[in-house]
């Protein structure tokens, strides 16, 4: 399976455990990590790790081993390295506050159309940063646990 479709196959998996604003950033044009980055929010942390478990199985499937995982536990920010293409799946927060996006802003990037045929469309469109009180109210902040529940 070639990189590109391999992208799609990920932007269908997370698509299909709801999970929003996915991004292909094209870092192998501007370094040596990877061909591509996918950026995917979900809004939860076993959104997150049901994402992460469906393109795992997916890659499985079409015979893509996972190089190294990081995050499925804690799932704020989960990590998939399959070489080729690296996936990053935040809750918002992290998405806001790492903001990836800005950091590759050189490498191409297109966004995931989702719909019955979901296809990516090139953008130069950055998304808007996040003010954290629209990201999670403030009773769900924990200051005894120093973390937000979920």
């Amino acid at each position: 399976m070639d990189v590109e479709k391999f992208t799609t196959v990920i932007a269908q998996a997370a698509e299909e455990k709801k999970g929003s604003e996915i991004i292909r950033i094209e870092v192998g044009k501007v370094s040596v990590i990877a061909d591509y980055f996918v950026l995917i929010t979900a809004q939860s942390r076993p959104q997150a790790r049901a994402i992460a478990a469906s393109i795992s199985e997916t890659a499985f499937i079409e015979d893509i081993p996972l190089r190294h995982g990081e995050g499925s536990g804690e799932g704020s920010w989960v990590v998939q390295d399959y070489g080729i293409v690296i996936v990053h799946i935040f809750l918002p927060h992290e998405r806001n506050f790492y903001q990836l996006e800005n950091f590759w802003i050189q490498a191409p990037r297109h966004a995931w159309i989702t719909g019955e045929v979901g296809d990516w469309e090139e953008t130069t469109a950055l998304p808007v940063a996040r003010r954290s009180s629209e990201l999670l109210a403030e009773d769900d902040w924990d200051e005894e646990e120093d973390e937000f529940e979920v």
